[in-house]
């Protein structure tokens, strides 16, 4: 419990933008799953710790998390849901580094374990967020790193497409970076759009990750000469500003 406990606030660190918070609470929750030998509860620990991490700009830290996730699941037998959230994880941090070659070969393993999931015994809780969308989310970020939007914009399509409406929060900060690549590729009106319906959707925006994505958006779309992205930002302003009174 008290690794769990950990890891939420772990979690919760990333989300909130308090990375050293986070990467403290990680170190904790290692700590306690250690002492109760239970390998798979590293891994969740893990994979939290390689986000943080890569917000930290600790490759090495994220780089160390994801060998030492490999070899944990390995050791505990785990299924192929779990080595696909590791491999995801993988693909991450190549991403980070722009280390592109590394990224597609994290993503090739993704889709190989992504393709025989349905064979897995049970599924931890805290891997079965992963599924297909995930995939696509990671290539295209591997595409936008590679300044390769247009690239980009099936996969997140996709992605967006994917995730569906129960991880209502997972699915507005997909639909942001979707927008924001949209707006990269030129395709002004539909970022645009895209946007309007994160803002329909999120209603009191709580999450200062996807307040950031928000913000981001809006000075980026502050620099084209557009009807559309003029409309969407003030609309953006007075979503952020009552989201933080």
């Amino acid at each position: 419990m008290l690794a769990e406990l950990h890891g939420h606030r772990a979690w919760y660190g990333y989300d909130g933008g308090h990375i050293d918070a986070g990467r403290a609470a990680c170190m904790e929750a290692l700590a306690a799953a250690q002492l109760v030998d239970n390998p798979l509860l590293q891994v969740s620990v893990l994979e939290t710790l390689v986000l943080l991490a890569i917000k930290a700009g600790r490759a090495w830290e994220a780089t160390s998390a994801v060998e030492n996730a490999y070899r944990l699941a390995t050791r505990a037998g785990a299924g192929h849901t779990v080595h696909l959230v590791i491999a995801l994880r993988d693909a991450n941090v190549a991403t980070h580094k722009g280390d592109l070659s590394g990224a597609r070969r994290a993503l090739s393993r993704a889709v190989s374990h992504q393709g025989r999931t349905d064979t897995d015994p049970e599924v931890p809780n805290w891997a079965q967020f992963a599924g297909p969308f995930e995939i696509d989310y990671a290539t295209a970020d591997m595409y936008v790193r590679a300044e390769q939007p247009q690239r980009a914009v099936p996969f997140l399509r996709a992605a967006v497409r994917g995730i569906g409406g129960e991880l209502a929060r997972n699915s507005a900060s997909y639909r942001v970076k979707f927008a924001g690549v949209l707006l990269g590729a030129g395709e002004v009106d539909e970022a645009c759009a895209e946007m309007d319906a994160v803002l329909d959707a999120c209603g009191g925006i709580s999450s200062p990750r996807l307040l950031s994505k928000i913000r981001e958006f809006r000075r980026a779309a502050a620099r084209v000469d557009s009807p559309a992205a003029r409309e969407c930002g003030e609309r953006m302003i007075e979503t952020v500003r009552g989201s933080t009174t």
